[in-house]
């Protein structure tokens, strides 16, 4: 399933009390969309889902969907790795009016291929709605392989995956072997041109609260042809890419997000907020490129 080419992994915006600003949650989306975001992940990794309790999220996503309007469509995180729990939030998320979920590989458990198969087909089972799975190997320990992903594919909602592997030879298998209109997208700023070039449709981003619009432009060059000006400004905008992950994210997205006006609040712990040299560092590299 086609979500467009450039979806933003949003960023949860705090108030100096680091409770859920909602207001700034306003500000942010109409940033992303003037920028060129053709679709929102909400509450995922980027979005601190973990460190969300379940009213919070079911807050945000009210207010995320009132505040689209029907004009991108907004991709749910609602995995974990509690099955059950997972299918009990997806099915209330449903009824906010959402248009699809996120499901992350369960972490921490190590479960098999086949718990992972009957993990994801559980949930799916429960809702209508489009699935897109999250391959996430360096935070959930385990890699959700080609032939898992394949399998899944089968089943007629779930229609997508965001891999973070940035294992090409897998990504090609699932693209060759995937059910028809299964789409794969770059979980990596990085590997958004790789990921384009083998078949894929196009990006869950971070850097998109940064450079949205070089993002966009980048994407659309690659499509009309114009392959060594797509290169060209990919790697033009590697340093920045690398830059908003110097730290656990989404420290460094946040604090660019600071640094450009759009004061998103810092993080809530475990995660900490950058040090005053990283500042230093991801600032002088945001200088380089505006």
């Amino acid at each position: 399933m086609d979500f467009g080419r450039l979806l933003t992994a949003m960023v949860t915006p705090f108030d100096q009390n680091n409770q859920l600003d909602l207001k700034k949650t306003t500000e942010i989306i109409e940033h992303l969309l003037e920028n060129g975001t053709d679709g929102l992940i909400v509450c995922g990794t980027t979005g601190e889902s973990p460190t969300l309790s379940h009213k919070e999220k079911l807050t945000l996503f009210e207010h995320v969907v009132k505040v689209v309007n029907g004009r991108i469509p907004i991709i749910a995180g609602t995995g974990n790795n509690n099955t059950k729990a997972s299918i009990e939030l997806t099915k209330e998320v449903e009824q906010i009016g959402v248009d699809a979920f996120l499901l992350v590989s369960p972490y921490y458990n190590k479960p098999s291929q086949e718990g992972l198969y009957h993990h994801f087909a559980a949930i799916a089972k429960e809702t209508p709605l489009p699935i897109m799975l999250y391959n996430i190997p360096s935070r959930s320990v385990v890699n959700l392989n080609a032939d898992t992903i394949i399998a899944l594919s089968q089943i007629d909602n779930i229609v997508s995956v965001k891999d973070s592997s940035g294992d090409l030879d897998a990504i090609v298998a699932v693209l060759e072997h995937a059910s028809e209109g299964f789409t794969v997208y770059s979980g990596d700023d990085s590997m958004t041109l790789p990921i384009l070039s083998i078949g894929g449709a196009g990006v869950v981003s971070v850097s998109s609260h940064i450079i949205g619009t070089q993002m966009k432009q980048m994407i659309s060059l690659y499509e009309s042809g114009k392959v060594k000006k797509a290169a060209d400004l990919h790697r033009e905008l590697l340093p920045v890419m690398k830059a908003l992950f110097m730290a656990p994210s989404p420290s460094p997205v946040k604090a660019a997000l600071a640094k450009n006006g759009i004061d998103v609040g810092s993080v809530r712990l475990p995660l900490v907020p950058l040090s005053a040299l990283e500042e230093q560092t991801l600032f002088r590299v945001l200088e380089s490129i505006q």
